[in-house]
């Protein structure tokens, strides 16, 4: 039998108890005012309100008053993490397709190429992990996409960190997503059907991503026959823009669901997916921020853009919302008997975000990464404000500022990527700050790789040395997030990849003649004071969601 090898933290954590109001996002939607959340070895023993008895065993463990309302963990189902270190792109125009954005020059310039560069400098690997898992935490993100890493030999693993990856969990009460398609097995609809149906849990796929023609024809490419479709349970289409009314009710009907990123799409397209056609179809929504390039920083930032979006056309209530980020994501994944939602025997994933008054799910969608007093995973408090986390156990970690005001942010892990050992978050930031500041040297330097002596004067760790980030969406890895089917009689692909060479291949120009300096995106919005000037400058962001971004921040 093999070795159980465990990706998030083992089931050990001590006796403690919560006290706030508790949104605990169950089959009955139950807020309980004034409640209480007991947790033993990673998983919540009773979750009750404050006048109930306690459950044997914690009847003389102190009581933690948060003076806040806590959550459920916030799941994030699409997200190109290793991007998060880039600033916001300007887009410089209103495209229709991914393919477009994708091929453009100015893409390249603020995106491609420089995350190209990044990847190709193994001493950053894990500076870009640890950071970027930071900002997931600190906007209350619990679990989400994993980082993928690549060697020489062509060995593909996952960054193991402390939020909860949907594509390796190693637990048979999480049952690992799928995230990617291998081409060999997607040349047709047939093939891809088949792969699908061996597929028996959640398939993260991008679908028609943009809102033209081109982007629509991915969802035509899915039909074998009238009435046949490659589409089964397992399938969950992210972004599903250019899908029309009809398409969503096919969704539906074959039990279909979507990941909905409505930030990247407006910025990018003007316009997103038509969320209140899926709803009357009964499809599934997640939520998920895309990447920090052309969409929110975390979790809280795209519940915002989800909330304006949504008053525009009168589509989802507070809760609904709140729901595409904790229970209806885990049902998806079909994790809904382990996470989702604050019910005794589940895992102990939460947040609790300041204050107790006025609606408890517009709460969650209002607060700022400021207002996040706490965030537990599996029973550990991972980062929060210091008298909450000494409260939870926290005797060591990092101090860091969110909005001026300090916080404590313990990443140790016992099964730690090797990577990350001993890497603080500020230590990261440093490195990646420096790196930005040089980008053209350094993309000088990955067009004429270093020998590995040079790396070790460098201080390159060997395992730095042996394994890079897999960016899929720049290096043909040979595999995909995105299926390229085309429907009969198509020519070619109806999305067309970009910058598909490895650094310093001889066609198209090379990095160093791309890039430029940038600065490292900011953990938060509350710490970027350029932030909302930036997306005040976005051309096709509709201005009621700028206005309602600023009045927000």
């Amino acid at each position: 039998m093999a070795t159980r090898r465990t990706q998030i933290d083992p089931l050990v954590s001590p006796r403690r108890v919560l006290a706030g109001r508790v949104v605990t996002m169950d089959a009955a939607f139950t807020v309980i005012p004034d409640g209480r959340v007991f947790m033993e070895n990673g998983v919540l023993a009773a979750v009750q309100p404050a006048e109930a008895p306690p459950p044997a065993g914690f009847e003389s463990v102190r009581v933690t008053q948060t003076r806040g309302t806590i959550y459920p963990g916030l799941v994030d189902l699409h997200n190109h993490l290793p991007y998060n270190v880039l600033p916001l792109w300007q887009v410089p125009r209103k495209y229709g397709n991914r393919g477009q954005w994708a091929s453009a020059a100015a893409y390249r310039t603020a995106v491609g190429a420089p995350m190209k560069v990044l990847g190709a400098t193994p001493e950053l690997l894990a500076s870009i992990c640890r950071y970027v898992e930071a900002k997931c935490l600190l906007g209350g993100t619990t679990t989400s996409q994993g980082i993928t890493l690549a060697n020489a030999a062509g060995i593909r693993r996952y960054f193991r960190g402390v939020v909860r990856n949907v594509e390796a969990t190693d637990e048979a009460a999480l049952p690992p997503a799928s995230t990617r398609v291998p081409d060999v097995a997607a040349r047709d609809a047939q093939a891809f059907l088949t792969r699908l149906k061996r597929q028996k849990t959640c398939y993260l796929l991008h679908l028609s991503e943009g809102l033209d023609a081109t982007a629509h024809r991915a969802f035509e490419a899915l039909q074998l026959a009238p009435g046949e479709w490659a589409i089964t349970p397992s399938l969950c289409g992210i972004h599903a823009a250019a899908l029309k009314a009809p398409d969503f009710e096919t969704l539906a009907a074959h039990g279909g669901s979507m990941v909905w990123s409505p930030f990247s799409n407006l910025l990018l397209y003007g316009g997103t997916a038509d969320v209140g056609a899926a709803k009357a179809a009964g499809v599934p929504i997640a939520l998920g921020p895309d990447w920090a390039p052309t969409g929110s920083r975390n979790q809280l930032g795209e519940l915002k853009v989800a909330w304006l979006w949504s008053e525009m056309h009168g589509l989802f209530s507070a809760r609904d919302l709140v729901a595409m980020v904790t229970r209806d994501a885990a049902r998806m994944l079909e994790w809904s008997g382990a996470l989702g939602s604050l019910e005794a025997g589940k895992r102990a994933d939460l947040m609790v975000v300041d204050g107790v008054q006025g609606d408890p799910y517009q709460q969650l969608i209002f607060a700022t990464e400021a207002d996040v007093r706490l965030v537990v995973i599996n029973g550990v408090a991972r980062v929060g404000m210091l008298s909450m986390m000494r409260a939870m156990g926290a005797s060591a970690g990092e101090r860091i500022k969110v909005g001026g005001e300090s916080r404590l942010a313990d990443l140790a892990h016992p099964q730690a990527d090797p990577l990350v050992q001993g890497l603080g978050i500020g230590a990261a930031h440093d490195k990646l700050v420096d790196a930005l500041g040089q980008l053209p040297a350094l993309a000088r330097r990955a067009e004429r790789p270093m020998p590995v002596s040079a790396l070790a004067r460098m201080g390159a760790a060997p395992e730095a040395n042996a394994w890079h980030l897999a960016l899929d969406e720049l290096v043909d890895t040979g595999v995909d997030l995105r299926h390229h089917l085309a429907p009969a009689g198509a020519e070619g692909r109806p999305l067309q990849r970009a910058l598909m060479r490895p650094v310093g291949a001889a066609a198209g120009p090379l990095p160093s003649a791309e890039v430029k300096k940038m600065p490292v995106d900011p953990l938060t919005v509350v710490d970027d004071p350029d932030y909302l000037d930036r997306i005040d400058a976005q051309p096709n962001l509709p201005q009621e969601i700028k206005d309602g971004l600023r009045a927000f921040w």
